[in-house]
């Protein structure tokens, strides 16, 4: 885990205003605060635009948000310095559909998985933490308007278009394995990197609903939604094993499955296992804290009786 270091520590007061007036110029004292102490604690740099700070719904005190948004090489460098780090040596793997083909999609991408691998806490095993994107999910599509001949306003016409112009049109492989890779950087390191968004993964609707067109110029795709509902309700999203992709599971079904998993697990797979679903088991904690609050002592009382077999 990275050390967090005082809040204006090589910063000049000159440069504490210029940060204010530039990178985070939308942001309260409060927020202002938090994002240059995450900026420390990441070891990034502002000026660099290696991390950034974007407020949504500016004008709704109820709504109002701040994203720290970094870059895909800042969040690989992050991990890099734990020493516990090493990303995939084979290519992405790419899912496509011929279905999907269309505007918004011209390559018929489903979905990409990326794979980083995490080191054992002094240690010399390597275990795979994986990363999904569904294209669906995070590419940055706007609404067509046309003009309505009855009353001579502007109207959406239903359908959708991909801009010809952006990233996501010229080089989509690469803008949708970013999003997946930062996913599973941030899993493999969740305490160091929560927070912290790539910039491809920030909504562009909600940017072009919160933020000055100067600032959609700088951003460049959209944010993972959060607070994801799926088909049969609330899910979140657990690796149960090593060599198994990622899942969303239902509320409901995380207590059965993360033990059953858990229990199959050897003594250096179950640290794996609470090291990558950390963020995972906080959010069930959250939802369900007796449903939760049974699996860690379930989880508590496999570890024991492994200690004491051992």
């Amino acid at each position: 885990m990275l050390n967090v270091t005082p809040l204006t520590a090589d910063y000049a007061p000159r440069q504490l205003e210029l940060m204010r007036n530039t990178v985070a110029r939308d942001c309260s004292s409060e927020e202002f605060n938090l994002f240059v102490a995450a900026a420390r604690r990441a070891g990034l740099d502002p000026f660099r635009r290696q991390i950034s700070a974007i407020v949504f719904n500016k004008k709704s005190a109820e709504k109002r948000r701040m994203a720290i948004i970094t870059t895909i090489d800042g969040l690989r460098s992050i991990a890099g310095r734990s020493l516990r780090y090493r990303p995939d040596d084979q290519e992405p793997s790419f899912t496509y559909d011929p279905d999907l083909k269309g505007p918004t999609n011209p390559l018929g991408i489903d979905r990409v998985m990326v794979r980083v691998y995490i080191r054992d806490q002094g240690g010399n095993e390597w275990h795979p933490v994986v990363g999904v994107a569904y294209w669906s999910e995070f590419v940055p599509v706007a609404d067509e308007w046309v003009d309505d001949e009855r009353t001579g306003s502007r109207k959406p016409s239903g359908r959708q278009f991909l801009d010809p112009k952006s990233q996501w049109a010229k080089m989509p492989r690469l803008m949708l394995a970013k999003c997946a890779e930062a996913i599973a950087i941030r899993r493999a390191f969740p305490e160091d990197l929560s927070g912290l968004y790539e910039a491809s993964e920030v909504d562009r609707q909600q940017l072009a609903e919160a933020v000055l067109p100067s600032d959609l110029i700088e951003a460049e795709a959209t944010q993972q939604r959060l607070d994801r509902i799926g088909a049969g309700g609330r899910t979140i999203t657990f690796q149960f094993h090593p060599v198994e992709p990622l899942e969303q599971v239902p509320v409901g079904q995380v207590a059965d499955r993360a033990l059953a998993a858990y229990g199959s697990l050897d003594a250096r797979q179950k640290a794996w296992f609470e090291s990558v679903n950390r963020a995972g088991l906080q959010e069930f904690w959250a939802l369900s804290p007796t449903d939760a609050l049974g699996l860690k002592s379930e989880m508590e009382r496999l570890r024991a009786a492994e200690t004491d077999a051992a």
